[in-house]
């Protein structure tokens, strides 16, 4: 018999990837347990909407449930997707969530089914996130609700939010890891090609993608150039003469048209080149530090202990592959553990 019994929200309007990320983690979950630990099933996995109708998702996929809310039972963990069916929810839904969902011992959102936990009073003082388009609309409509649009996921005591899509993948994982342990977390996220379980404090977006591109075309250039040359020069006063202003000028017209001060930015940029090396590369902690102009690893150490809460060393320890674990996504692996092949659902 399963241990945790795992709830999934169904509604018309419903993000397909939002409930099919999870569900494919925990149905990963119970394939690792049963191939590596001779156990049962950890998770019993179910999906229900009101009445018990066949939902269509927001791209037009037709998605029958296993169950009516009105009779499902107490889950262990209640996973409420999101979609374009959160605008305007059906008012049953919310009502149902308003009574049922403190069943759950965990309280699982992803991308803007937040909207459908908020609406419910379910994230009353609580910090929350979800897809970054969304989050100052999230803000707005629930001014008790503290949002938060930089994380991929939030947990906020037994209630855990998540921003868009995909970013319910690594929250699943997050879960299963609290649940089984790192193993069983990395082992899933390999078989679904999901090499980088990433943190939850790591940012929705790029250091690029979050930063407002420049209208001037001096500053536009200067940005895709401190994304090449993180190991320049990239002091106010030596990125203010490559664009031909006085520093104080420079200073003020970047800061208003990137949105964020020229150190600021200098910053995002050298840590996401610090991360993608730890990731991908082999080099040690100290070249890769003067790689992305550090200086020294004591500076990039602090850098990731402030923004990522992790050391670099810890930081490639989680999240880059070993040449062990790159070779379990061949098909001699799975021939060896057949009970960990992908499964899919009519």
């Amino acid at each position: 018999m399963p241990n945790r019994r795992v709830l999934i929200v169904l509604f018309d309007g419903v993000q397909s990837l939002d409930l099919a990320g999870p569900l494919e983690v925990f149905s990963g979950a119970n394939r690792y347990v049963q191939a590596y630990l001779d156990g049962a099933a950890e998770y019993e996995v179910v999906t229900a909407s009101l009445g018990g109708a066949a939902v269509r998702s927001s791209s037009g996929l037709h998605i029958t449930p296993d169950l009516d809310l009105a009779d499902a039972p107490a889950p262990h963990t209640l996973v409420v997707p999101g979609g374009d069916g959160t605008r305007v929810p059906p008012s049953g839904l919310v009502d149902w969530l308003r009574a049922h969902a403190h069943r759950a011992e965990r309280l699982v959102s992803v991308c803007t089914g937040a909207f459908l936990l908020a609406e419910a009073g379910l994230l009353n003082g609580r910090r929350a996130t979800t897809h970054w388009a969304s989050c100052d609309r999230l803000a707005e409509r629930f001014p008790e609700v503290r949002v938060d649009p930089d994380p991929i996921f939030v947990r906020d005591g037994r209630v855990a939010t998540s921003a868009g899509v995909t970013a319910g993948i690594d929250l699943a994982l997050a879960l299963v890891e609290e649940d089984l342990g790192r193993d069983a977390a990395l082992t899933i996220a390999r078989y679904l090609v999901v090499f980088l379980r990433r943190p939850g404090n790591q940012a929705q977006f790029s250091a690029q993608l979050r930063a407002q591109s420049a209208r001037r075309e001096p500053l536009r250039e200067l940005q895709g150039w401190i994304s090449d040359n993180p190991d320049a020069d990239l002091s106010v006063e030596a990125l203010a003469a490559r664009a031909g202003l006085s520093p104080r000028q420079f200073a003020r017209a970047f800061t208003a048209e990137v949105g964020v001060t020229p150190g600021r930015y200098v910053e995002r940029i050298r840590l996401e080149a610090a991360r993608r090396l730890l990731e991908d590369s082999s080099r040690g902690i100290e070249q890769v530090a003067r790689s992305c102009g550090y200086g020294t690893p004591e500076a990039m150490r602090r850098a990731f202990l402030r923004t990522l809460g992790v050391s670099p060393a810890e930081y490639r320890r989680r999240f880059r592959p070993s040449a062990t674990e790159t070779t379990m996504e061949g098909s001699d692996h799975a021939d060896r553990h057949p009970a960990l092949r992908p499964t899919h659902r009519a």
